[in-house]
């Protein structure tokens, strides 16, 4: 078991630390270009190879997307009733709660430890929370909602081509097909390196608050997984996914929001760190639970 738990973890963790001491060796490295890469080639061409090369049924696919729908929205409800409570501002604070890394940690870590079905499970989940981050999450920063900003997202039209392509069985070339895997397969280890170098940059700031809702996150991330999971008999690869991907740590994404919106970005920045140092020190235990 140990040794299967090093396999899962030790890539994530090695590719990452790349990444990490990459930056604090003062290397070069330009993190906009490489998020914006992948965000609009890299993760929609994994996207959109995944969904035609899916061996799976289409209807189990989209049941599961809804499952990460409902996590998102029980996200939200919670972490807003608790800031509510706690008198912190919802706009600063809730996109943090709600998304968690569900690309740079998600899609790898399932696919060491579910194989080909995890990694397409997971992109149902990391589908469904990209779109709603780039959207709801963008709304929730700037105050502002566009639908242009919506039409403007490359990984929508993959997901409603490749699943197109699937329902109506439509016959792709080999060429097509062999030139967006060699793309796609970019995508986790840039994010993985991406995260490292992004993680070796960010310095924690209000950490009694930032550990706060780092815990909170990754409790809650938990909780809702596993609930839903039992609310709806899920067992299996299908379980493990979903748990594992809600109990991921707050997103880069949400520290690059704030920044650029003027939301809170020290203390963003703190909870991306703190709960991501977290969940590598909890990720065996997780493993061992759903494995």
């Amino acid at each position: 078991m140990y040794e299967i738990l090093l396999n899962i973890i030790a890539p994530v963790v090695v590719t990452a630390g790349i990444g990490f001491f990459w930056a604090k060796t003062g290397r070069a490295f330009h993190t906009e270009t490489i998020t914006t890469l992948v965000t609009n080639v890299g993760s929609p061409m994994l996207i959109f190879t995944t969904l035609v090369k899916l061996d799976m049924e289409l209807g189990a696919f989209l049941e599961f997307a809804m499952y990460a729908l409902l996590s998102a929205v029980s996200f939200c409800l919670v972490g807003l009733g608790i800031l509510r409570m706690c008198r912190l501002d919802v706009r600063n604070y809730l996109p943090g709660l709600m998304f968690p890394n569900t690309g740079n940690m998600g899609l790898p870590l399932c696919l060491f430890a579910f194989g080909e079905a995890g990694l397409a499970l997971a992109i149902a989940v990391f589908t469904i929370f990209s779109t709603l981050q780039f959207t709801f999450g963008v709304w929730l920063s700037s105050g502002e909602s566009s639908a242009r900003q919506l039409l403007r997202t490359p990984l929508l039209y993959a997901v409603s081509i490749g699943l197109a392509v699937k329902a109506l069985s439509l016959p792709i070339p080999v060429w097509i097909i062999n030139t967006t895997d060699l793309i796609g397969s970019l995508t986790i280890p840039l994010m993985l390196f991406a995260l490292g170098v992004s993680l070796a940059s960010l310095s924690i700031s209000h950490i009694r608050l930032a550990t706060g809702l780092s815990l909170l996150r990754l409790g809650m991330g938990f909780t809702v997984g596993y609930g839903l999971a039992a609310v709806f008999g899920l067992t299996g690869i299908e379980r493990g996914v979903l748990i594992l991907e809600c109990s991921m740590p707050v997103a880069v994404f949400n520290y690059l929001f704030s920044l650029r919106y003027e939301r809170a970005h020290s203390h963003v920045a703190g909870m991306v760190v703190i709960s991501t140092l977290v969940s590598f020190i909890t990720l065996p235990a997780l493993l061992l639970f759903l494995l």
